[in-house]
């Protein structure tokens, strides 16, 4: 079985706009549509037999409608596992991220350089508090070197003070300054996927990252729509990786998150 663990999507009105203004921000070209359906046909050809899918709200506003459209989508599509969002402003989070859970939804996804909070901001100490509480997971975006919002250092406080959280730290815990989370979240538990980084840090730097973590720590990931989860994949594959931790990064791990066949 092979697990991406990190898909973005959007209703197919605003696909268009929600990839051009994703690209824009890290000055990039998506790659695909960015649409549930592209998802799912790109998945069929490459052989990607599950995804985590997900999408952070940029504003407080926009939370609700988009845990409501995540569950939805993960209803009409057995191949679809789905994570909610939340917002540092969100006004009286309790309820909505009990609401995430009720909809079926494994956990809640945070991008905080697009949603401008920092991952330790005061006001989402007790958001992780409920998450943790209610058995669920965060993916969060980390590390960017434009920004301080989602720095490593940051992810390890809250790791220090929520021991049991479970965290998904993307882009090998660092995107774009992955050696720098290494001196941060080596000796701190939690999972990081491989999305949007093999073909920036080279696949021997990927494989060195590796075997420091630990394989037991990874996720694959192909942070669609800005790539394609097929040639992601390959690029996965091409790593020089036992058998076992190929099978631990691919969907070993994820079942581990996601607690079973859904």
């Amino acid at each position: 079985m092979v697990i991406d663990f990190h898909a973005h999507i959007y209703p197919e009105k605003i696909a268009a706009k929600a990839v051009v203004s994703i690209g824009g921000f890290y000055g990039l070209t998506a790659s695909r549509n960015g649409t549930a359906e592209d998802l799912l046909a790109r998945g069929k050809q490459g052989g990607i037999d599950r995804f985590v899918v997900f999408s952070a709200a940029a504003v407080p506003g926009q939370v609700a409608g988009i845990n409501s459209y995540i569950a939805s989508v993960c209803a009409e599509h057995p191949e679809f596992s789905g994570f909610g969002t939340i917002h540092a402003e969100f006004p009286d989070p309790e309820p909505e991220i009990r609401r995430i859970k009720a909809l079926g939804l494994k956990g809640i996804k945070l991008h905080p350089d697009m949603q401008k909070f920092t991952i330790d901001d005061e006001r989402m100490m007790n958001i992780y508090d409920i998450i943790r509480s209610e058995g669920m997971a965060v993916v969060l975006h980390t590390g960017d070197y434009r920004y301080t919002y989602s720095h490593p250092a940051r992810l390890a406080r809250v790791l220090d003070a929520f021991p049991g959280l479970v965290v998904a730290a993307a882009h090998f815990g660092g995107w774009s300054v992955q050696d720098l989370a290494l001196e941060y979240l080596k000796d701190r538990f939690c999972y990081m996927d491989v999305s949007s980084s093999i073909p920036f840090i080279g696949p021997r730097r990927a494989e060195e990252l590796i075997g420091i973590y630990g394989a037991d720590r990874f996720l694959f990931g192909s942070d669609f729509p800005m790539w394609d989860p097929v040639v992601c994949l390959e690029e996965f594959l091409a790593l020089r990786l036992s058998g076992t931790d190929r099978e631990k990064i691919l969907c070993g791990n994820a079942l581990r998150i996601l607690g079973g066949p859904r």
